[in-house]
């Protein structure tokens, strides 16, 4: 209907443009002439403004319709497809996105093209490219000169075709009737035994030289947290040397050693204890070894505290019974004692110290100590404690209150100090109800799906939810910032390292629920991620990242939507394009070849166009002398890393 009322004024339009014309063309005395003639030249300039405005109105609903196709687009490729898209994403990055899932290279400036085994990886291959012609059923391999001078112009093959394509590519014969291109069968017919030994060579040769010529990555070893006892006195200096002989020849590049706040100021404030550390460090010194130490501010031990191998100060729990508010607490007010609220950080409830100044003072005297150490270059650099386990989180996954994998985990945030910053925090934003947390966020071992705040839908994403989750996770991120200005001050010209989590279940939810309760506010719509990173590159330091190296049962990964690759993938790249130096560490779990391998290209990506990589790495495994570490692997795991040729293991 709109389309004919359309045709019709249309008509008329002409109709009366014609009638217009008629009547100019006729005598008409001067002053009716101009007249006439202003009147039609007003006519025509109305009608083409209106046809412009319209047009307008048009190209609006257009564009209007479009954005809202991309956006949906956008959403499900984020939700669904796990594509790390910038928030403000337009149509260039969700094609640079889908030509890399597709295995193509896409530079920053739009060049695209098909990765190529670089020339030292193709070995006597380098000269020559993957032809096929079809003879007998047989495959021959041909130069890139003898293929454009003698093939026919019908045949075509990629001249840059990786081993896994070489595999299964097709000869596409152009039809000369139709216009069509008909396949031909494919090369690893019965027939064709030339190309399979061929692919076997080409395949070996890759297999054998994958890291070599990489860049060089220096390797840690961690050593055991029993090697200093709870009165700081060293164990076993002699198994202690038999374990640096180990590592020694393994080539690895230092070791890591964790000094325990709860061993070092064990007993009364503000006196400290080093001389078992002063020990184990003379005798690292006499293996030339670097040193990389760890300021641990947290408990070490099982999954209750009467089997806690290292717990907080004495006199810190005893200050914790009367105040229990100095722990981190959960909704059903269960006090965790891995590790300090971050509420205290500037409250004098520690012998008249705050948080923050019980962790400095602790620093400066680790920095006044083993001055001598730093002054000749042994301790390489310095890790600072941010929360459970030495990551930078929350203690929302505790075992020992009943969280089991792959739980959701409970919000850490009862304890009065950070109650009270929540209402301070509600009442600045107008809204004193929301100082409270969320009633239908489940419980340590829930499912997002089983709770209405984590659900498709639910309540995070919501005007409170949001306030919420960003109150939350500022705290995290003020700890963060806090500590780091007054450990900036207390090594100064020394690398600070921050451990970052891998919460990597439920990560295909849209809520990203175990990451929210971890204290990183990233769901399916935004980066959670990049505010901590900004803060970690205000201050300098080194962010290393919890790589798990191994692919999760297809079960496993269907009953907790994870996706470690994808995480470690946002969280690596969102610190690289911030210009944040990066290092690694693996969990603790027997490694094979396979998965030292998954952590060598996560500490150097070779599809990475600007050869970024890691700093680092930090191995984390039992003693060598147990006998349960399998020194072949772990030599292959290292030689690649260093960019060695691994043919030979």
């Amino acid at each position: 209907m709109n389309n004919i009322n359309e045709d019709a004024s249309a008509q008329d339009l002409e109709l009366q443009s014609d009638h217009s014309s008629d009547y100019l063309a006729q005598p008409q005395p001067r002053r009716l002439r101009g007249f006439a003639a202003t009147a039609a030249g007003t006519n025509s300039t109305g009608r083409g403004k209106k046809e412009r405005e319209k047009e307008k109105e048009r190209t609006k609903l257009r564009e209007r319709h479009r954005r809202a196709i991309t956006s949906r687009m956008l959403a499900g490729l984020r939700q669904y497809g796990n594509f790390p898209l910038p928030a403000r994403a337009d149509i260039n990055d969700v094609l640079a996105a889908l030509a890399r899932e597709a295995g193509w290279i896409v530079n920053a400036d739009g060049t695209t093209y098909r990765q190529c085994l670089p020339p030292s990886q193709m070995g006597s291959f380098a000269a020559k490219s993957v032809d096929s012609q079809v003879s007998g059923g047989s495959l021959r391999t041909c130069s890139v000169k003898e293929t454009l001078e003698n093939q026919p112009p019908v045949l075509r093959i990629d001249e840059c075709l990786s081993p896994a394509s070489i595999d299964s590519v097709v000869i596409a014969e152009r039809d000369s009737k139709n216009g069509k291109y008909a396949s031909v069968s494919p090369i690893n017919s019965v027939d064709c035994l030339e190309a399979d030994q061929l692919m076997q060579d080409i395949h070996s040769r890759v297999h054998e030289s994958d890291f070599n010529c990489t860049p060089y990555v220096p390797v840690y070893i961690k050593l055991p947290a029993g090697i200093i006892n709870k009165f700081c006195q060293l164990m076993d200096p002699e198994g202690i040397r038999q374990e640096l002989i180990h590592i020694k020849s393994l080539n690895v590049d230092g070791v890591v050693v964790d000094c325990w706040w709860g061993i070092v100021e064990g007993w009364s404030p503000q006196k400290y204890v080093w001389s078992g550390y002063r020990e184990l460090f003379n005798i690292i010194r006499e293996f030339k070894l670097n040193l990389q130490v760890v300021m641990a501010f947290h408990e070490c031990g099982g999954k209750d505290s009467s089997d806690a191998l290292i717990s907080l100060p004495q006199w810190v729990l005893d200050i914790g019974k009367d105040n229990q508010d100095i722990f981190f607490t959960d909704r059903e007010g269960r006090r965790n004692t891995e590790c300090l609220s971050w509420g205290i950080d500037k409250e004098r409830v520690l012998k008249g110290r705050t948080g923050i100044e019980v962790y400095f003072d602790m620093m400066r005297s680790f920095r006044t100590e083993f001055d001598d150490l730093f002054t000749v270059g042994l301790i390489y650099a310095v890790e600072v404690g941010l929360g459970a386990s030495g990551e930078l989180k929350y203690p929302s996954f505790s075992e020992r209150m009943g969280w089991r994998y792959p739980g959701i985990g409970e919000f850490q945030c009862y304890d009065k100090y950070l109650q009270h910053s929540l209402r301070k925090a509600a009442k600045l934003r107008g809204h004193s109800s929301w100082a409270k947390g969320p009633d239908n966020a489940g419980h340590y071992n829930s499912k997002p799906h089983e709770t209405g705040f984590f659900c498709e839908r639910g309540d995070y994403d919501n005007y409170y939810g949001r306030f919420f989750l960003h109150w939350y996770c500022q705290n995290l991120i003020d700890h963060a910032d806090n500590v780091l200005s007054l450990a900036s001050l207390a090594f100064e010209e020394t690398k600070i390292i921050v451990k970052v989590p891998a919460v990597h279940w439920w990560y295909k939810t849209p809520s990203h629920a175990a990451e929210l309760t971890a204290g990183y506010h990233n769901p399916t719509n935004q980066d959670g991620y990049s505010p901590v990173f900004e803060v970690l590159k205000k201050h300098y330091v080194t962010m290393k990242f919890v790589c798990l190296g191994f692919n999760l049962s297809n079960q496993e990964a269907n009953d907790s939507l994870v996706d470690p690759e994808g995480l470690s993938w946002q969280v690596v790249n969102s610190a690289w394009e911030r210009g944040l130096a990066t290092a690694g560490e693996n969990t603790l779990f027997c490694y094979d070849r396979e998965r030292y391998k998954r952590l060598v290209e996560t500490a150097k990506p070779r599809n990475d166009p600007d050869q970024r990589h890691f700093s680092f790495f930090v191995h984390q495994q039992p003693s060598l002398l147990q006998g349960n570490v399998c020194l072949s692997e772990l030599d292959f795991f290292i030689k690649c890393m260093h960019g060695e040729m691994t043919g030979d293991l």
